[in-house]
């Protein structure tokens, strides 16, 4: 079974992101932990990928970075494998199918179970092509976080009632990237989710600031930020540990005020 509904049992959960290998893999073992130390709840970690297509340009060029230090999904498991040395924090792969099929998906999925991975987000497998990976996924133990946008509309019972882990719904049409207003009727969404599921809603896409991590913790159960934790590992690269830090500590302190 795999540990996400540890994240949501310490009240709002806050969810970050980072890339894999950005700015090395050594700093990405740190930040993950320095991380989980400041407050994180659960943590996904992006696999680096050539064209990501739902990221923004701060995420784009931090995919291109760690892909210029050669990391393979090899190299993202061996960031797993040294985590787990240390924590039990949930933890989340961000990625899109394409190096899951070319790792092959019974072998990628048997090493997540092996290493302790929770879960899978990948933006790019519709709910009605997600049975491609999720028989496979579940033999390993491992949950495919299912997405909710602002236009599933009708969609969003049915993919509610077939969700596990937790159910990321995003806040914002387009692709990743701060915003500094949401606008979106999430409240709306949220509860025609809750109509069929008490799995766990955390919500994503645009949030930076401790204002909107203290709004949107008001009707959701978790709170993602990953461009504007990946812009601080841009500005400070490998001195990023403490302002990661500070900054996990004031979003997951507003989620919960």
């Amino acid at each position: 079974m795999s540990k996400i509904k540890n994240a949501f049992e310490n009240g709002t959960a806050f969810i970050g992101f980072l890339t894999a290998g950005d700015p090395d893999l050594d700093k990405t073992v740190e930040f993950i932990l320095a991380m989980e130390e400041a407050g994180c709840d659960l943590i996904e970690i992006g696999i680096p990928f050539s064209d990501p297509m739902a990221e923004g340009v701060v995420i784009q060029e931090a995919n291109v970075r760690a892909l210029k230090n050669n990391v393979t999904t090899d190299d993202v498991f061996e960031v797993i494998r040294r985590v787990r040395e240390k924590s039990d924090v949930p933890l989340v792969f961000l990625t899109y199918i394409n190096p899951v099929f070319f790792y092959g998906y019974e072998e990628f999925f048997k090493k997540c179970e092996e290493l302790g991975v929770d879960g899978i987000i990948s933006p790019d497998i519709p709910f009605e092509e997600k049975d491609e990976i999720d028989p496979i996924a579940k033999k390993y133990g491992v949950d495919v976080i299912s997405l909710i946008a602002p236009t599933s509309k009708q969609r969003i019972q049915m993919i509610a009632e077939n969700a596990s882990g937790f159910i990321y719904v995003v806040s914002s049409l387009g692709v990743t990237g701060m915003r500094s207003e949401i606008k979106t009727d999430l409240e709306s969404i949220i509860e025609d989710i809750r109509e069929v599921t008490d799995i766990p809603v955390a919500v994503g896409f645009g949030i930076n600031t401790p204002e909107q991590s203290a709004e949107i913790s008001k009707y959701s159960d978790g709170v993602i930020v990953g461009s504007a934790i990946v812009k601080i590992i841009e500005e400070y690269g490998a001195d990023a540990t403490e302002p990661l830090k500070e900054y996990v500590k004031s979003m997951k302190e507003a989620a919960n005020r």
